[in-house]
């Protein structure tokens, strides 16, 4: 690592030394952006001005993710209200933060597909949070960046449009990487109580802009290797 989670991030504010110190962290160590904040420092397409409300936005999204992704306990979280907090896909029924964790959580629960088994090329049901997280770690040991595009509304309903970025270094589910960028577009609504926590998300993409960027590079005989390859909580996601 190139420095100390302790130190902070200038992206996700509450990565302090007070809060990294109480934490449960799923990987037994805060996580660290440093290779990430870089991808997305060169490969950005805004720069948003100090204390604006796209800036402020995308701050508060980056740390939404962190807890999601590394936190273990639900009352640490500082940006969502855990007991009234529901999340949905592409207009599928909300979910708690306990149903979304049944569901395997992080990318399992963001993947979620009702194609018949035979056409998923990932079939989240068959992961774990922790092989999910090996998967896109290994496929992006760069991580796999984000930006806000565009906020079209502020507090206490925030809607904006994102993209997510990054670049397939390494083999993905018996797929060769392919060194090239890997992309995916979509929109988010998240509804803010009178706490300015977050209580509502709901999330509109097409799963398969990124799964398909995954698949590209032809067949290959490091799929076992895949499982053991990568430290997750060196390698993040945005």
């Amino acid at each position: 690592m190139a420095s100390s989670a302790t130190e902070g991030d200038k992206y996700r504010p509450s990565l302090n030394e007070q809060e990294v110190n109480n934490i449960q962290w799923r990987f037994g160590a805060p996580p660290n952006y440093d290779v990430v904040n870089k991808l997305f420092e060169e490969g950005r397409t805004k720069i948003w001005p100090a204390g604006s409300l796209e800036e402020t936005v995308q701050n508060l999204i980056k740390t939404w993710e962190m807890e999601m992704f590394h936190k273990v306990n639900f009352d640490d979280y500082t940006t969502v209200d855990p007991n009234k907090y529901r999340v949905s896909l592409n207009g599928r029924k909300g979910v708690t933060l306990e149903e979304k964790r049944k569901l395997g959580g992080g990318y399992n629960w963001f993947l979620q597909t009702s194609l018949p088994e035979k056409f998923r090329c990932y079939n989240p049901e068959e992961e774990t949070v922790d092989s999910a997280h090996r998967a896109f770690t290994t496929a992006f040991p760069r991580g796999f960046a984000l930006e806000v595009l565009q906020v079209y509304s502020g507090p206490p309903v925030i809607v904006y449009k994102f993209r997510h970025w990054g670049f397939m270094e390494g083999p993905f589910r018996g797929h060769d990487p392919t060194g090239e960028m890997v992309e995916l577009y979509g929109m988010a609504v998240f509804e803010l109580d009178e706490q300015s926590k977050v209580v509502k998300v709901e999330f509109f993409f097409d799963r398969g802009e990124l799964l398909g960027g995954l698949m590209k590079g032809g067949s290959s005989n490091n799929y076992t290797n895949e499982l053991s390859s990568s430290c997750p909580f060196l390698k993040n996601t945005g």
